[in-house]
């Protein structure tokens, strides 16, 4: 019986894990910004991580309100980046994303959302409890660090094709301005050394 109970424990904490974790991918516009809510209660966690994955110098502005409208954790012009809060008061929690900075180019932010729904951690919570939160923080450590590799990836891939295609061009940029060089060369030594006939 207690061998059912524990597996039907870490089969409905896992789920519940799933639940909480969550993964997105938006794109910004120019001179725009972004929002999302969560409503949480009193001493219940979130954990907001970000990084930029394409736009200009791959920077955003990015600020965690409370319900009161004040601001409980901001960053300006990051690239990637991280805040964890606990809930103060009951109500809804808004986090954004701004490219207003920018008039001209978009950006692509990856972002998760992780939360911890507060349970008071007396001592009737069975250790096998306790080591399934800690192995859930260590998951999403773990596709945290994923998420981030996949992200600076695609970015050096980006800016490898960039590179690419900047060498490629100046490339056929410097045989058109040899060929052109080396076409005046001839016409100017051939009219130098023209024999002029005098009529």
């Amino acid at each position: 019986m207690a061998r059912i109970y524990t597996h039907t424990l870490l089969t409905l904490c896992l789920s519940l894990f799933c639940l909480l974790v969550q993964g997105h991918m938006i794109d910004v516009p120019a001179s725009k910004k972004e929002c999302f809510f969560e409503d949480l209660h009193v001493n219940d966690k979130m954990t907001v991580t970000y990084q930029v994955g394409g736009g200009g110098h791959l920077d955003i502005d990015f600020w965690l309100t409370g319900p009161n409208g004040l601001a409980m954790g901001k960053h300006i012009k990051q690239s990637t980046g991280s805040i964890s809060i606990t809930a103060e008061q009951d109500g809804r929690h808004e986090f954004c994303f701004s490219n207003q900075m920018s008039t001209v180019v978009d950006k692509i932010v990856s972002f998760n959302v992780h939360g911890v729904i507060y349970v008071d951690d007396d001592d009737t919570v069975a250790p096998i409890e306790r080591e399934i939160r800690s192995l859930a923080t260590g998951l999403t450590a773990v596709k945290d660090e994923q998420e981030y590799i996949v992200v600076r990836e695609r970015t050096h891939r980006n800016t490898a094709e960039s590179t690419n295609a900047r060498v490629k061009w100046w490339s056929v940029f410097q045989g058109v301005v040899l060929l052109a060089v080396v076409g005046w060369q001839v016409y100017y030594l051939k009219s130098f050394f023209e024999v002029k006939r005098a009529f």
